[in-house]
């Protein structure tokens, strides 16, 4: 299924229908780089939370399992950082197994965009939590070992858009993170929108998929909340 409005209302609806009280319940937002994701994943956790308990919910990002620089660096990699083979993706697949199967609490890392580097550790998920979000961009991907994630979501949205949209959208990030314009143009185009096309062209069709329009990534909502007085 196909919805370009009301993304929140849709999602919430999917989860009710594939919801178990014997087990957690684990959403997967997958998209390509500049699509929304952690915006749209951080807005259905708080919606949830508002349901269902802010303790029953919990957000856990895929980036935390960036490999190592200094691994990327030995491996000469480290000019395609971002791309799926940059990922620790056995030690993703053994986390999100864990959510599922495990109780108690869980630990994981996260990543330091503004460091660029990984946080191990950084995110703790409490054993009351029951409605995992799960967001990244290979949740979804068909190649290599990404397709046995598949079967550990109990629900599945991606994000769509214009590859002209994200391409704007992912020069306006680096700029954001302070680089001048022909650099900005040169990360996006260059590994950004390789990795784009990789999730557009070889994803698994997700149980519901969510036009652009009417999502806002997380550059556009500090702009906006920044105009405001």
């Amino acid at each position: 299924m196909t919805l370009n409005a009301d993304p929140i209302t849709a999602i919430i609806d999917l989860i009710r229908l594939v919801r178990r009280d014997d087990r957690r319940t684990v959403v997967a937002i997958a998209g390509p780089p500049g699509s929304g994701k952690s915006t749209l994943a951080t807005d259905l956790v708080e919606a949830l939370s508002r349901r269902y308990g802010s303790g029953k919910v919990a957000l856990m990002p895929m980036d935390g399992f960036h490999l190592d620089n200094e691994v990327l660096e030995a491996r000469g990699m480290a000019n395609i950082k971002g791309a799926p083979q940059t990922f620790d993706v056995n030690g993703f697949i053994s986390l999100v197994s864990n959510v599922r199967c495990k109780e108690g609490d869980l630990s994981y890392p996260l990543f330091d965009r503004a460091l660029d580097k990984t946080v191990p550790d950084g995110g703790r998920l409490a054993a009351d939590a029951q409605i995992i979000v799960v967001e990244g961009n290979y949740l979804l991907l068909e190649t290599g070992v990404w397709p046995a994630l598949r079967q550990m979501f109990d629900a599945t949205i991606m994000l769509s858009a214009p590859v002209e949209v994200l391409r704007m959208r992912l020069v306006a990030r680096w700029l954001e993170f302070g680089l001048p314009q022909d650099a900005a143009v040169a990360r996006a185009d260059g590994n950004d929108m390789v990795n784009a096309r990789t999730v557009i062209e070889n994803s698994a069709v997700a149980d519901l998929t969510i036009e652009l329009s009417g999502l806002r990534t997380k550059t556009e909502t500090i702009q906006q909340e920044g105009l405001q007085c």
